[in-house]
């Protein structure tokens, strides 16, 4: 499939770029762990975002459109063969562009958002940290709503109790 070119689609992927590569960079990084990695999820999601920039329908933000792409393209790269056998430690120094610095409560509760299960993993950062709402998750993910919603109060629940130092 070909990619029209043209003033607009032009001017419209440099506008997405520039507004959405920081908040991709550190979507990406956090799923693969790795800043490199991010880097090229990134980088990908934008050369499949330009291919089908003329037939996005609009009926989600860009937003959501681009994370949904980011997310698909991070997944990807997790079930290759190489991503499987390297290791992966996180910690909340290694993300990329930190707004300010990370107080140890902050630390704590971001190292144990990490050790979430993916699928909750997932719905805590569009929620919390993409600012997405349980309609737009659930759109993105292709999921119900209460699925959403569910997902989320056991993560809040799984968290609390980690937090406190109890069990699940």
């Amino acid at each position: 499939m070909e990619v029209v070119k043209g003033p607009d689609n032009d001017l419209e992927l440099k506008v997405m770029i520039d507004t959405y590569q920081t908040v991709l960079l550190r979507l990406c990084y956090l799923y693969l762990h790795d800043r490199q990695l991010a880097e090229d999820a990134v980088q990908e999601t934008f050369i499949k975002a330009a291919r089908a920039l003329g037939g996005f329908r609009r009926d989600s933000s860009v937003k959501t459109w681009l994370t949904s792409i980011a997310i698909r393209t991070c997944c990807d790269m997790r079930r290759s063969f190489w991503f499987r056998h390297v290791d992966r430690r996180i910690t909340p120094e290694m993300l990329p562009d930190a707004a300010q610095t990370v107080d140890e409560e902050d630390r704590a509760l971001t190292m144990t958002v990490m050790q979430l299960p993916l699928k909750l993993r997932e719905t805590v950062i569009l929620y919390y940290y993409q600012d997405m709402n349980v309609n737009e998750i659930a759109d993105m993910l292709g999921i119900t709503q209460p699925t959403v919603s569910n997902r989320l109060r056991r993560a809040r629940e799984k968290l609390r109790a980690e937090l406190e130092g109890r069990e699940p």
